[in-house]
């Protein structure tokens, strides 16, 4: 397949301290042909796809421990922070998909060219450290599935999800267009999944209508603080800024004005879409723990194996916990998928080496699956958890790291010309990123307590 050239827009460099080199993801760069013309249903339907594999990464496994044990202890009270970390999220996602379509850069590129080498490089360590705990939760999250479903050894499940590499090479070699479709099949199988399951367990619409509006006692009640904290700090993805300002190049944009205007527009409507349908989803699982377990006695449930075998019992169906089982399945193989590909957007970007896809999605596999075999060698289910802890410390310890350089780069009247922020999207913008650091730091120095305690 042949890449578009870059073409030079006036003033392109301006304001960044290296011109770029390659297109973001050259072998899937500019593949996917928006029909011309004006706005129509067809058009905006060709921008559809970035914004569900973006999705992915705010319903993956390393989600569910915190969304169980919200809705198991305070009920449906922190309802309101998962919206709430929505709501960030389709902010932030906005801002990477801008900054992919105005520049020609995605973030790991701009990163490159805009600080100095030795920042680069550490952003990039850093980077690379999150993906890899990022990745480890996935495969762990798929072990487990796979384990509650057909009995294999978790050990055995950890080695089997090596294998979804070769799927993913599979499908990027028949396009990019088959990649979206099989990670859009799996986010509406989760989906079905979670709507099955609010239908056996009955939860209390009121409740959960009154859950969305936010409550002072999160705020008051330190145990609630904790949970409501580690939901903030687990839901934005650092890899999914990088990610979705990449592969939004996939399409074969005009470079005028006028078209990046059109491309920003769809593309905030498909990844809104789609980060609705994961709030649902997160949402769904809280619920569900809340219906199921809270004022039933099981307030304790925290972990993704225990509440599989009370649902059965509870519920009175098998039913519920093979759902509970599918869509966890489903949620570890799509969140493998965008996070090695990420993995690949991220070092070709920082280093501005390209190397074969197969390479780096097993080096990057490598590194989350060595971890994961030795843990679950030795400890077994118990090092699962404490593994899945880490993974998410390590996550919520990056993503200033990324969020503050995007919030830079869009802010910037010489990188973005026309299409930079508004104040008052500025302002927000800043708004959430100094509360994401704050509560990610608080959040890390509260594990740092119970590690050492």
């Amino acid at each position: 397949m042949s890449v578009a050239p870059l073409t030079p827009t006036p003033d392109e460099h301006q304001g960044w301290r290296l011109a770029r080199t390659r297109p973001s993801l050259a072998e899937s760069h500019r593949s996917i042909e928006v029909p011309p013309g004006a706005v129509t249903w067809r058009k905006a339907l060709a921008f559809v796809g970035p914004g569900y594999m973006v999705a992915v990464g705010y319903m993956d496994p390393g989600n569910w421990a915190t969304d169980l044990a919200g809705g198991s202890r305070f009920g449906y009270t922190l309802l309101s922070v998962v919206l709430l970390s929505n709501l960030m999220a389709i902010l932030l996602q906005g801002l990477a998909l801008k900054l992919g379509i105005v520049t020609g850069r995605d973030l790991a590129q701009a990163c490159r060219d805009h600080f100095s080498r030795p920042v680069s490089l550490g952003l990039w360590l850093l980077c690379e450290v999150a993906i890899a705990a990022c990745d480890l939760a996935e495969v762990i999250g798929s072990a487990i599935a796979l384990n509650l479903l057909f009995h294999i050894p978790l050990f055995w499940g950890v080695v089997l999800t090596a294998g979804d590499v070769l799927m993913i090479l599979l499908l990027q070699n028949r396009g990019f267009r088959w990649l979206e479709a099989v990670v859009i099949a799996l986010v509406a199988t989760i989906g079905a999944c979670f709507a099955a399951e609010m239908m056996l367990s009955k939860p209390d619409m009121g409740e959960v209508l009154a859950g969305l509006i936010p409550s002072a006692q999160i705020v008051t009640d330190p145990a609630m603080l904790y949970i409501a904290i580690g939901i903030l700090g687990a839901t934005v993805m650092p890899h999914n800024l990088y990610l979705h300002s990449s592969i939004v190049q996939t399409r074969n944009v005009a470079e005028h004005p006028e078209a990046r205007r059109v491309a920003i527009r769809l593309g905030m409507l498909d990844s809104t879409v789609a980060l609705l349908l994961a709030f649902f989803i997160n949402a769904s699982i809280l619920i569900l723990s809340a219906a199921t377990f809270h004022g039933t006695g099981h307030q304790d449930v925290a972990e993704i194996g225990t509440a599989y075998q009370l649902l059965a019992p509870l519920l009175g169906t098998s039913a519920a916990a093979i759902l509970f089982a599918v869509a966890l399945l489903a949620s570890g193989q799509n969140s493998t998928i965008t996070g090695t590909l990420a993995g690949q957007i991220v070092m070709e970007g920082f280093l501005d080496i390209s190397l074969p896809p197969w390479m780096r999605r097993l080096i990057t596999r490598s590194i989350a699956i060595i971890p994961a075999i030795i843990v679950t060698y030795f400890y077994g289910e118990r090092g699962i958890g404490s593994l899945l802890i880490l993974s998410q410390v390590i996550l919520s310890i990056q993503l200033s790291f990324a969020v503050v350089p995007l919030v830079m780069f869009t802010s910037s009247k010489r990188k973005m010309g026309e299409f930079v922020n508004r104040p008052a999207t500025i302002a927000l913008a800043w708004i959430v990123a100094i509360a994401i650091a704050g509560l990610n730091a608080y959040l890390l120095l509260q594990v740092t307590r119970q590690w050492l305690a």
